[in-house]
């Protein structure tokens, strides 16, 4: 896998683990989870896959994100470890219910060849690895949402 996916890779799993211990232990858990769960009444997709998608690319600069139509995409981010290889991730949420079939990743690599850009393959797993760190900190979202009541 290269290492420009790799450390994308890490940099979700480091959010996913600490972000929870942070907001427990500002005491702010409360409070955004309650925010968090009263937006999912005014949005079109699934609050808690959309706060766990912003969470997990937080260390990407973003193009786009769309409440309403679902979408959030990145600009295309080089790691300062590999300068010859960028990538770009674009998600999808596809439904309101926090469902495995209703978020969906696309991850996006290109090389560097002289002076432009050249599509490379990217490996599949690599976005499915994405999808289920996203999922689990959405259930976490909605765990700790459901304690709190």
């Amino acid at each position: 896998m290269e290492l420009v996916l790799k450390n994308i890779l890490k940099y979700c799993l480091i959010i996913i683990l600490v972000t929870p211990l942070l907001l427990a232990c500002a005491g702010k858990a409360d409070k955004q989870i309650s925010e968090i769960e009263n937006s999912q009444y005014s949005m079109a997709v699934n609050a808690f896959l959309w706060r766990a998608s912003l969470d997990a690319l937080s260390f990407i600069p973003l193009d786009k994100s769309d409440p309403i139509g679902g979408i959030i995409s990145t600009e295309w981010f080089t790691d300062i470890n590999s300068s010859n290889e960028r990538v770009k991730i674009v998600v999808y949420i596809k439904d309101r219910r926090l469902r495995a079939d209703g978020l969906s990743v696309s991850v996006f690599r290109q090389t560097k060849v002289g002076e432009g850009w050249v599509d490379s393959n990217t490996n599949t797993e690599t976005s499915r690895l994405i999808e289920n760190s996203i999922l689990t900190k959405a259930r976490e979202l909605r765990i700790g949402t459901k304690i709190s009541d």
